[in-house]
């Protein structure tokens, strides 16, 4: 059985035929656009381009955003369209075949388990790094979703407090020191308290800050810049800080690290392992998680997301078999 996952950010939509041993065998992408109506058709298209060379029979949305608990509707997307929207019924009826919708980070986190880094744990947080923080949790191998489908906002917990703004409304989140964008504004803090130690960063700092990434951080620390390791180094350290609480509040087994900033895990990686072990609660007395970096990379939502709707569409099929 074919299934098609459809990972739903705020820069793209990426679509990918799945079969069951989580392998990826066809992809598409398209921008993601502004308007409601527009973002469904992107979906539609990008899903019929795959569905038009392989025999499928179910779509799994993965949306950045917060999924009712009946995963059917999008309550609310911080960087997408919908509002309360009911998404799955409105593209069932488009795509002429069922479709479920799962959190991004949820998806992710069920594809790591299946098929990655989580492979075998019974209890596993995925901490998925790019532009913020996103979060899943499983237990006994299950996605937990809270009482009405948003938890675990991990990258909301406040670590700072009147730390920096966020667009939660918030100051002092986590992802405001832990994320590629964090990465970006303690490069251009430390840019103006020592505008002599990078003169790459600062080059490109004096054009326009924005110029500076965390992307370009991360490669400018690869290649040693002093002022990019320091920036990586904080990175690291609430890294390891924010692993601390996950731990205290949930002992996981395991706890794998994904999104886009996990791509320059040597640079950070042993360092918050470093700081998680030491800050922890009863360290020294008490077993670890094992810290793993995501195996799936950037097809982990879409594989999550194409399993929930392969396990969905078997259901159904057992459900009709029994009532028949």
């Amino acid at each position: 059985m074919l299934t098609v996952g459809v990972d739903i950010g705020g820069t793209s939509v990426r679509a990918g035929v799945v079969d069951a041993r989580g392998s990826v065998l066809d992809t598409s992408r398209a921008p993601t656009p502004a308007g409601e109506r527009a973002l469904e058709d992107a979906i539609v298209a990008a899903v019929e381009e795959v569905a038009d060379r392989h025999a499928v029979n179910a779509v799994g949305l993965a949306v950045a955003g917060f999924i009712a608990s009946d995963r059917r509707t999008v309550r609310f997307a911080p960087h997408l369209a919908w509002r309360q929207a009911d998404v799955a019924d409105r593209m069932s009826d488009r795509l002429g075949m069922p479709v479920v919708l799962e959190h991004d980070a949820n998806a992710a986190a069920l594809a790591e388990h299946r098929f990655g880094a989580a492979r075998g744990a019974r209890t596993a947080v995925l901490v998925a790094i790019g532009t913020g923080i996103g979060a899943a949790l499983l237990l006994n191998g299950e996605v937990f979703r809270g009482a009405h489908g948003v938890a675990p906002e991990l990258g909301h917990l406040r670590v700072v407090p009147d730390g920096r703004p966020c667009p939660c409304g918030k100051n002092g989140c986590w992802e405001r020191y832990c994320s590629g964008t964090a990465l970006s504004a303690t490069a251009v803090e430390l840019l103006a308290k020592h505008p002599g130690v990078s003169t790459v960063l600062a080059r490109e700092a004096a054009g326009d800050s924005r110029a500076v990434t965390g992307r370009r951080v991360a490669g400018a620390a690869r290649d040693g810049d002093p002022l990019a390791k320091r920036a990586m180094a904080d990175l690291a350290r609430w890294l390891g800080e924010g692993l601390a609480l996950v731990a205290d509040v949930y002992d996981p087994e395991v706890i794998v690290i994904g999104g886009g900033v996990s791509e320059s895990a040597p640079l950070f990686l042993d360092d918050a392992r470093e700081r998680y072990a030491a800050v922890v609660t009863g360290a020294g007395h008490r077993p670890l998680a094992r810290i793993r970096t995501a195996q799936l990379g950037d097809d982990a939502g879409i594989v999550g997301a194409a399993t929930l709707a392969r396990e969905m569409t078997a259901s159904m099929t057992r459900n009709s078999s029994r009532r028949s």
